[in-house]
This record gives structure tokens, C-alpha cells and sequence, in this order.
């Protein structure tokens, strides 16, 4: 189990939590915080004893964005992990979230801001929660700047596009009530809450059965942009075969037998 002096890695039961660890800065992204998140997210789809994944910040914020003399190196002991964003120039948009997606159920735990690079990687997560006095927003072309992590694509794909232009367009903050309003959020719970309730969804995804989660996320998206006869035909395609699997049988002899299931993805 890794981690850099920015990010911390742990484990709850079956669950994976990656914690973004620099609250002196609201956890902005230098590069140690960059390389042990992509390390923690292949650390989760390599490791079949992972279920889920939560992704939260320390202290009282989520992520501000990004730290451009952090992500140099400069200042912050980030200069010994240049050699790993010079061996893979993509690796920090993969721990982002633009260009990787973790094959386990990623669940948001949101406390504080969540703005600019917060709110770009907070797109690439499956199930979110927010604290009320969360903020949200693309802060952007306020500073005269692009959202280049993705928010052009993804924001309109998940929520309403008026709302997701307003977002770009205006560069405002957003309240967590406002966030849950237009859909960028599910839930909203007391401040200091957020990572108990995301870790209490992540016990019920961990109570299922791992194959079928991943195939069902994995079909959500993978269907997205398709016409309904395409998602039809790709969803049988991957949902079929998890019916011959040894845990859907064992699904089945548990609640015939009105037992826990115990699942072994087989």
C-alpha cells in the first residue's frame, strides 16, 4: 500500500480510501499528491480484494485545483517524482481521472472547496457526497484560463446543459444544495459526514457481487453515447456471461437460503 507526503492510501473492510493530503494548501495538486493518486487508483482495480474506492480530501477542503509551481516540483520535495511524469507525460491527467477510469465504483466524499481541478476530477467519479458547506465550481475563464481537464465534455453528459454552461461560462461558486439541485451531486449531509456516508454506500456496493458491479458500471458508460439498439445489444453482450459465473449462483443459493451471500469473483 502506497502513498506520497501529499496522499495517503488506506483500507476500510473492502474498501480502498485515497485521500488527498495537503490541507495547508486545501489540498491543491502538486506532484506527490498526482503520482500516489494514479498509484492509487491501479493499486484498487489490481488488488480483487477491493470493491470500491473513496476519494476525499484531508482536513477542510476537497481540492482547490491545481498548484502549478507544486506540479513543477518546486518547493514542495515534488523534484524526486519528475522521473515518473517524464516516463509517462500522461500520468497526471490518468490520476485525474480524464484519461483512466477505475474499474471498482469510486464514491466522492466531499467536504469543503471542490473548485477548478476539485470539481474536473470530481466528474470522473461514480456516486457523490457532498458536506453542506461544500463549494463547487470551474473557476476558469475567470483567470482567463480553459478547463482543460475534461469539464467541456463531461459536465454537459451529466447534467442539464444550461446548467453545466452556466457553470463554464460564469465561473461562479456553487453551494452543495445548488450542486445536488442540478445532479452533480446525490447527497448532501451534515458538515464532517461526507466520508462516513460515502463509506457506508461503499459497504453496500461492497455487498454485492464484485463481477456484476464492475460489468454493470462498466456497461453505464460504455453505452452512454450509443444509440438504445447499440446499448442494447453491447449491454447483453458484457451482462449475459456474469449469469454462468460462481458468484451469481452463489447470489442465488443465498436467498433461496436467506443467508449473506459470500462472494469469491468466480
Amino acid at each position: 500500500m502506497g502513498g506520497t507526503e501529499h496522499f495517503d492510501i488506506q483500507r476500510e473492510g473492502a474498501t480502498l480510501v485515497l485521500t488527498l493530503n495537503r490541507p495547508e494548501a486545501k489540498n491543491a495538486l502538486s506532484l506527490p499528491m498526482l503520482v500516489g493518486l494514479y498509484d492509487g487508483w491501479v493499486e484498487a482495480d489490481a488488488d480483487d480484494s477491493v470493491r470500491s474506492v473513496v476519494f476525499t480530501g484531508a482536513g477542510d477542503s476537497f481540492c482547490a485545483g491545481m498548484d502549478l509551481k507544486a506540479l513543477a516540483g518546486k518547493g514542495t520535495g515534488g523534484e524526486r517524482y519528475r522521473d515518473r511524469l517524464t516516463a509517462d507525460p500522461d500520468l497526471h491527467w490518468k490520476a485525474m481521472l480524464r484519461h483512466y477510469r477505475p474499474r471498482k465504483p469510486v464514491i466522492a466524499a466531499v467536504e469543503g472547496y471542490c473548485v477548478a481541478g476539485g470539481t474536473e476530477m470530481l466528474q470522473g467519479t461514480d456516486i457523490r457526497v457532498a458536506g453542506e458547506s461544500a463549494t463547487f465550481g470551474l473557476f476558469e475563464v475567470k483567470r482567463g484560463l480553459f478547463p482543460i481537464g475534461g469539464s467541456t465534455v463531461r459536465l454537459q453528459r451529466q447534467i442539464p446543459r444550461t446548467h453545466a454552461l452556466e457553470m463554464l461560462l460564469t465561473g461562479r461558486p456553487y453551494t452543495a444544495r445548488e450542486a445536488a439541485d442540478i445532479g452533480l451531486v446525490g447527497h448532501v449531509v451534515p458538515d464532517g459526514t461526507a466520508l462516513d456516508k460515502a463509506l457506508e454506500i461503499a459497504e453496500l456496493v461492497n455487498a454485492c457481487g464484485p463481477l456484476a458491479v464492475e460489468a454493470v458500471k462498466a456497461s453505464v458508460y460504455e453505452t452512454a453515447e450509443m444509440t438504445e439498439t447499440d446499448g442494447l445489444a453491447a449491454e447483453l453482450k458484457r451482462g449475459w456471461p456474469i449469469f454462468d459465473t460462481a458468484d451469481a449462483k452463489e447470489g442465488a443459493r443465498a436467498f433461496t437460503e436467506k443467508r449473506p451471500p459470500v462472494y469469491k469473483r468466480a
